[in-house]
């Protein structure tokens, strides 16, 4: 019989400690593949912002473009018109592009052209339909496809192809601290401008007679909607780009109209569409190494389609699956 003589004093407790140590690891191996999950999808989701700085600019100007453009498309939605957005994107082209032939990729030089060239564009359209009797939309068509080729132009002067891409399609990644701080000084300065009108606005949308009744000046106010409008693609310009600037304001302002009938709804909506499309595009520009301005309006368009499909209010399935009131 072989006797404990010699063997250290720890062995009794040793091995009377391996059961306890043989459950650990078998709660380890179970809990592994459960934990492995859950560390790859927090990788997956926050990994590329945790990691990479431009990832995070970008986040953040998209966000701030998030919060104070969908509720200005909500107003265009309302109001019927919602392709004015789309032609003042095109109409800063020639002052945006004015600003590169003079300084280069200057953000507050190409942001100033395009402002001018912007407002040129909105104020002589209502302009010229007073003056000759047309209409204002037929105007903003001549002069935004007019303002397009002009600026395409002018940057082929002296730009080369990627300054042109940079200039009809953005660059997410590429945003730098003059671009960050434009997004945001232009999301501080709609978000309190818009709570000041939202109540003509909103007036003027739902009731047009009543607000002239009432001397609501419907021109002066839609004139300061126009211009938070320019702001904002001036402001998505640098992201996305002039040619879907319009992408993050007007699409999930679109997609709204299926989950509220109330205007405060329809803002929150817009909003947190737009965040989830700002979020997810860029996921999958990174994960996909596809580009970023096209991703997030990618994601913006799913949403919609989603919206149309399953909103609760007049999407396709409900509509469907709706039964018929009994007649009394």
């Amino acid at each position: 019989m072989p006797s404990d003589a010699g063997r250290t004093p720890g062995f009794r407790a040793d091995a009377l400690m391996r059961p306890v140590a043989a459950e650990r690891c078998a709660r380890a191996a179970f809990a592994t593949p459960r934990r492995a999950t859950s560390y790859r999808m927090a990788e997956f989701l926050f990994g590329p912002f945790l990691e990479f700085g431009f990832m995070r600019r970008a986040l953040v100007g998209c966000l701030a473009l998030a919060l104070a453009a969908p509720p200005l498309g909500v107003f265009l939605m309302l109001r019927r018109t919602s392709l004015t957005a789309e032609v003042l994107a095109h109409g800063v082209t020639p002052g945006i592009a004015a600003g590169f032939l003079i300084a280069g990729l200057s953000v507050p030089a190409m942001s100033l052209g395009g402002l001018v060239a912007g407002l040129v564009v909105a104020l002589g359209a209502g302009a010229l339909s007073r003056a000759t009797g047309g209409r204002e939309d037929a105007a903003l068509t001549a002069l935004y496809l007019i303002a397009l080729a002009l600026g395409v132009a002018m940057v082929s002067l002296r730009g080369d192809a990627a300054d042109l891409t940079h200039l009809l399609f953005g660059q997410v990644l590429g945003v730098d601290d003059p671009a960050l701080f434009l997004m945001a000084g232009v999301a501080t300065l709609t978000l309190p401008a818009l709570a000041l009108a939202w109540r003509p606005l909103a007036l003027e949308c739902f009731d047009p007679a009543f607000a002239r009744a009432e001397g609501a000046q419907g021109g002066l106010w839609h004139m300061l909607l126009l211009v938070l409008v320019v702001l904002n693609v001036l402001a998505a310009f640098q992201a996305m780009g002039t040619l879907m600037a319009v992408g993050l304001m007007m699409l999930p302002a679109v997609a709204s109209r299926h989950w509220s009938r109330e205007l405060s709804g329809l803002a929150y909506a817009a909003v947190g569409m737009a965040v989830l499309a700002a979020y997810g595009g860029l996921l999958a520009s990174y994960h996909l190494d596809v580009p970023s301005g096209p991703a997030i309006v990618l994601a913006a368009g799913l949403l919609w389609a989603v919206s149309v499909l399953a909103g609760p209010v007049d999407g396709l399935l409900p509509r469907l699956v709706r039964r018929p009131h009994l007649a009394g």
